[in-house]
């Protein structure tokens, strides 16, 4: 349904009720999916402590997450594509949420690790399903700002989890903050009560079914056009560009938490766990800015112009936070930093789910953002590496030369806005 927008959410009020409700779904769910996967960011601090790591020994942790997400958005995708987008939803949420308690009960680094490793695939599966569930419910018009408003939900939670821990931490310790992670698999059941599958998605499964064993095998060779002919070159660069913003992401968000908190003779600021919680707050509101505004910029000046400003922009932002020690000036900085160096995220989902049919998309986009993710699981690994040797200036300076290359990536990637999905 295609009425004039009508003012700032007239957008929101012209889309059906089954479109409003899958974007709730997934917003929430990346919210939440946030709010579980950045506890351990903003714990780190005490759980170096506790545990007796090593920043190497906690940054390997970090990239174990990401890896562990990166195997959850390849088998999410598959299974978002085969069996719906909102069975795929509900049972990430879940894994997340069940593994993120877990990690409260962990007594020595190898099992941390591990339940690390499993939540890390409802967080990977989570984005693969969500981003597939909300392009495929949103017309062409509005499906940037949809896709901001779900990716701005991570702000949200990455918060929520921020002001937990300012709350909880300092009267019970940290693993009485990795058992509030429960909470998100209560969502579930609002999502298998209220969500709908895309009918796109339907209707291929239609076509599917009318065509037998014939349609399967079509459906099955399509996969393979991801990387034929001008497609190989696309995908590759597409994932190449998502594995230097990941990167750069990682670096920034996965330690930033310990870099205001660690003691100064560590090479941290020395700030107090609620100090640097609000902080941390301070920095999501500018990147919920970030998100939302990439999504209304995007529909109407185009992805790539936007994405390649936002990308330049935190390319120079992250390494000047990195040199800053003053509480004030950090906290004036931090939410720049935090808008462009997070909100160019946004565009990913719009731009895969324009450039790959329905019959893949889930997998596509699955594929693109989770191989990229394998390849930036060595950011929290590096930033903790040089961090102990060369300092966090240094290391933040690193991030930002990732995001200068996902800026440069983008020479080999067409312009999407207004692609209608086939």
């Amino acid at each position: 349904m295609e009425a004039a927008d009508g003012g700032l959410f007239g957008w929101w009020r012209v889309a059906g009720r089954p479109a409003r409700h899958a974007l709730v779904a997934a917003a929430m769910g990346w919210a939440l999916d946030a709010f579980d996967v950045m506890l351990f960011s903003l714990t780190l601090a005490s759980v170096i402590a506790e545990l007796g790591l090593t920043k190497t020994q906690a940054g390997a942790l970090g990239s174990i997450t990401l890896l562990g997400g990166a195997a959850g958005g390849l088998i999410f995708g598959v299974v978002a594509d085969r069996f719906g987008r909102t069975r795929a939803l509900i049972t990430s949420i879940l894994l997340y949420s069940i593994f993120t308690a877990a990690c409260g009960l962990s007594q020595n680094l190898w099992q941390f690790a591990l339940f690390r490793l499993l939540l890390g695939l409802g967080m990977g599966g989570e984005w693969a399903s969500g981003a597939a569930l909300v392009s495929e419910s949103w017309s062409a018009k509005h499906r940037g700002r949809a896709l901001g408003y779900m990716q701005g939900a991570w702000a949200i939670g990455f918060a929520a989890a921020a002001i937990v821990v300012g709350f909880v931490l300092p009267r019970w310790g940290w693993r009485a903050v990795f058992f509030v992670g429960i909470v998100p698999a209560f969502f579930t059941m609002w999502v298998q009560r209220n969500v709908e599958e895309p009918e796109v998605w339907r209707a291929q499964q239609r076509a599917k079914l009318a065509g037998g064993a014939a349609a399967a095998a079509a459906t099955a060779s399509r996969f393979t056009d991801m990387f034929r002919g001008k497609m190989l070159g696309l995908t590759t660069t597409v994932t190449f560009m998502n594995a230097c913003c990941l990167f750069g992401w990682w670096g920034l968000n996965g330690w930033v938490p310990a870099y205001l908190s660690l003691p100064v003779a560590q090479g941290g600021i020395g700030l107090s766990t609620v100090t640097m919680s609000w902080l941390v707050v301070a920095m999501q509101v500018g990147m919920w800015f970030g998100y939302v505004s990439f999504g209304y910029i995007t529909d109407a000046m185009g992805r790539k112009r936007v994405y390649v400003v936002y990308l330049l922009a935190a390319s120079v932002l992250l390494p000047l936070y990195g040199s800053m020690r003053n509480p004030l000036v950090l906290l004036l900085l931090g939410p720049f930093v935090a808008f462009f160096g997070t909100g160019f995220f946004s565009g990913f989902g719009a731009v895969t789910a324009e450039i790959y049919p329905t019959a893949i998309r889930a997998t596509a986009q699955g594929f693109t953002y989770n191989i990229g993710r394998i390849a930036s699981a060595a950011a929290p690994f590096t930033v903790g590496k040089l961090a102990s040797s060369h300092g966090f200036g240094v290391a933040f300076a690193i991030t930002g030369a990732a995001y200068l290359l996902g800026a440069l990536a983008w020479t080999n990637i067409p312009e999407t806005r207004g692609r209608e999905l086939t």
